[in-house]
């Protein structure tokens, strides 16, 4: 994406979130599971491919990031879909297992709206920060978002990007955004000690 599409580019990474991730992410939140989800956009067209959340209820691997990958490769009508063709967009900075899927798939990039510091700060899910830690000996930020593989850019960046007037009310979905994954957040913490995910 050239520089000129930063707006546009902005503006439907969080229509995505809001009008596609979110939706799956209350249910997937009703029935248990964490508040992260994912998405695939076309690069020409910005058009969603497919969006999904977290499914930890069924499988503790079924991060939002992982699960999306299942349920791409199982969709009949995305075969051959060459993920350099593609946009990963997530709702929270990654995991180191779902860098690692992101990696092992072809992704050349992912956008995240979330940082693992809010993910552990404004969540309680300290989890992705103490593997980093624990792991590989890495503090927050520590690992590289440009690489050989991908480049890893932060949305609000991309927003904080943008001129004005687009800028602000770009700034005003983000503050819708997190107004909906905070209220999420709650009902996610108050049923977690009834689920039997490993690292809840």
């Amino acid at each position: 994406m050239s520089a000129a599409a930063t707006p546009e580019l902005a503006a439907r990474l969080l229509e995505t979130i809001e009008e596609d991730i979110i939706p799956k992410t209350r249910t997937g939140v009703a029935d248990g599971n964490k508040v992260f989800g994912a998405a695939l956009l076309r690069k020409d067209d910005l058009s969603l491919v497919l969006a999904e959340t977290n499914n930890e209820m069924d499988n503790p691997l079924w991060h939002g990031e992982v699960h999306l990958l299942k349920r791409f490769y199982e969709h009949p009508d995305l075969a051959g879909l060459p993920t350099s063709d593609l946009i990963f967009l997530t709702t929270h900075e990654p995991c180191t297992m779902c860098m690692s899927a992101i990696t092992w798939t072809g992704f050349d990039n992912y956008y995240y709206f979330f940082s693992h510091e809010d993910s552990r700060d404004a969540f309680s899910i300290p989890h992705d920060l103490k593997i980093m830690k624990e792991l590989y000996g890495l503090e927050p930020g520590g690992y590289n978002r440009q690489n050989a593989f991908w480049q890893a850019t932060a949305v609000m960046d991309l927003v904080e990007q943008c001129p004005e007037p687009e800028r602000a009310a770009l700034q005003q979905r983000a503050a819708r955004i997190r107004q909906t994954y905070d209220e999420l957040s709650q009902s996610y913490q108050r049923s977690k000690d009834t689920n039997a995910i490993p690292l809840a």
